[in-house]
């Protein structure tokens, strides 16, 4: 019987970004603090005073997709497909040897295949249900997003699930891969999170007047709002022992995480609820605050996002907290993909030793007081690192990853 403290590391990274896809371009992104920021393309932004975001740009799904009609799969599939591929890539793993495994597939998502559902009620609007294209209505369920990713893959031993927990979505997934491996239910995990850029979820932000004009400042004074984005951040997790037999290259080590939902708000973020999860995660993570060496924050550049949060992390930390970053300054706000992302990072930061950049920064908001590393990235022997994930409706995940040290 497997022990239920076998030890979690991550070998593979998938990522589909603004500022770049793949591992080695998304590791020059955050470290030259490339913004992804320019006009929306991929809906009609007409009658929009603010039309900003941080779109894909050009991106061949088929480059990818090897199994699967491309044209079967809704935008964000195809993102967590492509990823997913790119994670077992980067991972070296045999796919002949992973299908005779038992794994599990956990992504994370805002919005599903909602730019497909804004195709559709826009056709239905102008021309009546008859016109709607019946493809593409067979390609909405979320599902997809996890399932296509076994189908191409031809994974048949495999938990399948999607996780629809708006912006903290990609830590969920994460939390629910690290458990599977570390009781010995899964051999793998493939778990992240993807979103793809969608008139809805744009609208609705635009309407809560939360849409910045330019580019996200987050904990700047003068920070005006998100920018909507779009992407994919695929992790493979594999336990420890695995990991070294077949001589894996080790990103980094999963050491625990923190769930919580309060329920305080449909929209607005409660302090006491997200200082509750990061203690809930460090627990999980047996690390105490003085040994956590970098904080990336969710960060949205809100007024009350990075005011509450800046305001947990110091309820947590004190008055002398460990640098705290946000990668949406240069990723925008990806929704179900955020903080699979920012995992992604937190991972190449170990490894590397750096720490990303808050690009966009000014002056930091007295009421925030935290060191966001402002506009340039910055060395540094990172050990222990803590991932914020927040989403509406109270739904908050926390991961924490550390440096792989054998005497763990």
């Amino acid at each position: 019987m497997a022990s239920p403290d076998r030890r979690v590391v991550l070998t593979g990274l998938g990522v589909l970004s603004s500022i770049g896809t793949g591992v080695g371009e998304f590791t020059d992104g955050l470290r030259s603090g490339r913004s992804g920021a320019g006009p929306i393309t991929v809906f009609d932004t007409a009658g929009f005073e603010r039309s900003t975001g941080c779109e894909l740009g050009e991106f061949d799904a088929e480059t990818w997709i090897e199994n699967l009609p491309v044209d079967s799969l809704g935008p964000a599939s195809r993102f967590s497909v492509s990823a997913a591929r790119m994670a077992v890539a980067d991972a070296g793993l045999d796919l002949g040897a992973l299908r005779k495994r038992p794994g599990v597939i956990s992504i994370g998502t805002t919005d599903g295949e909602s730019r497909d559902l804004d195709e559709l009620v826009e056709t239905e609007l102008a021309h009546g249900p008859e016109a709607m294209d019946a493809r593409v209505a067979g390609r909405l369920r979320a599902a997809r997003l996890s399932s296509a990713v076994a189908l191409e893959l031809g994974l048949t031993d495999v938990e399948a699930v999607t996780i629809p927990t708006a912006c903290a979505a990609g830590n969920y997934a994460i939390g629910y891969g690290y458990d599977a491996v570390r009781s010995g239910d899964a051999d793998f995990a493939l778990c992240g999170g993807a979103d793809a850029m969608c008139r809805k979820t744009f609208a609705g932000f635009y309407r809560l007047g939360t849409i910045a004009p330019d580019v996200c400042r987050p904990f700047d004074a003068d920070r005006q709002g998100i920018l909507t984005g779009e992407g994919a951040g695929v992790l493979v997790l594999e336990e420890l022992e695995s990991a070294l037999a077949r001589g894996a290259r080790i990103y980094a080590e999963v050491l625990g995480y923190g769930l919580n939902c309060d329920a305080y708000h449909q929209v607005a973020p409660d302090r006491s609820s997200v200082a509750r999860v990061m203690e809930l995660a460090l627990e999980n993570a047996g690390v105490k605050p003085h040994e956590v060496d970098l904080i990336s924050a969710h960060g949205t550049g809100t007024q009350a996002n990075d005011v509450t949060e800046s305001r947990a992390i110091r309820e947590i930390y004190g008055d002398a907290p460990p640098r705290t970053v946000s990668v949406k300054s240069m990723l925008g706000h990806t929704m179900g993909a955020a903080s699979a992302l920012a995992a992604i990072a937190c991972a190449l930061a170990i490894t590397h030793r750096f720490i990303p950049p808050t690009i966009n920064h000014n002056r930091t908001d007295p009421e925030c007081r935290i060191d966001c590393v402002p506009n340039h990235a910055v060395e540094a022997d990172l050990r222990i690192v803590q991932n914020n994930g927040l989403g509406f409706g109270g739904n908050n995940a926390v991961a924490v990853l550390g440096r792989y040290e054998e005497s763990r």
